[in-house]
Formats: structure tokens, C-alpha cells, sequence
């Protein structure tokens, strides 16, 4: 049922883009998990945000393929610009010949390295949109060290807050599974912030918007 409803959902959907059709076929074929591409849905919904958004500067944490670098690099105002962090310095090739394919080479800076350590670099910017999408025991490290960088009315999404599933109290955290509770942890320390007001969407994996207000 789930797989119908999510064709359903992407037929109703505005379509893949050719390029990113494109990425997503060498994305499948050539790593191990493509599954942490944000894919067509997700990919359409970034892109819409940062089209309402209208961001001046846009960070993104977790860089993967470019797929989600490329969506919400749509959406970037007039002189805008995005920064992507990508840990892997060997996605560094694809993510700047996707980026030069798509015509964003002087709107996009990809910094390679641990973002905990890029993100000092950046401290003198002021962040409209924040895409969060890295290692998920580190989410509430990631958001507090941007949250007073971003502007009031700002945009942050974190991504795979479901953990397939994982979260719901009724699933039994396993024995040496550190990272399922630390994703529950930053759910509910967002739901109880007073900085952001929280939006959960059980969209794929899960995205949590949070507008900081």
C-alpha cells in the first residue's frame, strides 16, 4: 500500500527534472546507498520551500549526491547562495560536475570535511533556509550550532527523523542501537523548543520543519 500511495503521490507531483533524473539512474548505479538521495517527492517538496523562501543563503548539511543541493538551489533569490557540507571527500567529483551541469557553479559552495568543524567557518552568515541531513546522532549538535544564525521566520527541515520507523514508541530499541534514541531525543527536544515551531511530516523517511520564530 505504501509503495501505491508513493507512486500515486509522485504521478500527482510536478516531474523529475531531467538532470536529476539523470543523477539519480548514476546514483542507483553507483553507490552503495542510494536510498539517502532525497529522490523525486522529497526532492519537488525542497524545491518548493525554497521557492517560497526566496533565500538570499541557503546551508545544507549532509551533502550525499547534490540531489537535494540541486533542488533547493532552485529556489535561491537573486545573488543567492547555498553552502553544502559533504563529509566524503570522494562525492566531492560528482557533486561539482552535477552542480557546473546545472548551471549553479558560482551559487554553490561545497565544503568538504566534518560539518562540526566547516561550521565555524561560517559563523559570519545568516541562514534563511537550513537543510539538516548528515549523521543523525549529531542533529542537535547541528542545530545548535546554526539556530542563532538563522534569521527570525527562517526555514530548517531535518531529514530521516522517522528512522524507518524506529522512533514510534512502540518499536524495541535494540541492544547497541545508539542512534534510534538520540533521533527520539532531538524529536521531542523540537517539540518542546521555544524557539521553533515544529511541523512533522511522515513524508518518506520523515522531514521536521521547523520555523524559527
Amino acid at each position: 500500500m505504501l509503495d501505491s500511495i508513493q507512486a500515486y503521490a509522485e504521478l500527482h507531483t510536478a516531474p523529475e527534472p531531467p538532470l536529476l533524473a539523470q543523477l539519480t539512474r548514476e546514483t542507483h548505479l553507483q553507490t552503495l546507498l542510494p536510498r539517502m538521495s532525497s529522490g523525486h517527492l522529497q526532492g519537488r517538496l525542497l524545491s518548493l520551500l525554497s521557492h517560497l523562501v526566496r533565500p538570499q543563503r541557503i546551508l545544507e548539511i549532509g551533502t550525499f549526491c547534490g540531489y537535494a543541493t540541486l533542488c533547493l538551489a532552485e529556489g535561491l533569490a537573486d545573488n543567492g547562495l547555498l553552502h553544502t557540507i559533504e563529509i566524503d571527500p570522494e562525492k566531492e567529483a560528482r557533486i561539482r560536475r552535477y552542480v557546473a551541469a546545472a548551471g549553479l557553479t558560482g551559487r554553490v559552495r561545497l565544503h568538504i570535511g566534518a560539518a562540526l568543524d566547516v561550521l565555524p567557518e561560517l559563523v559570519g552568515e545568516v541562514w534563511d533556509l537550513v537543510f539538516i541531513d548528515a549523521d543523525k546522532r549529531s542533529n542537535g549538535a547541528y542545530f545548535e550550532a546554526v539556530i542563532e544564525q538563522v534569521r527570525p521566520g527562517g526555514l530548517l527541515v531535518v531529514d530521516n527523523v522517522l528512522w524507518s520507523g524506529k522512533v514510534l514508541p512502540t518499536h524495541a530499541v535494540k541492544t547497541g542501537d545508539k542512534d534510534t534514541p538520540l533521533v527520539r531525543a532531538f524529536n521531542d527536544q523540537m517539540a518542546q523548543d521555544a524557539r521553533v515551531e515544529p511541523v512533522f511530516l511522515p513524508l518518506r523517511d520523515g522531514l521536521l520543519l521547523l520555523r524559527k520564530k
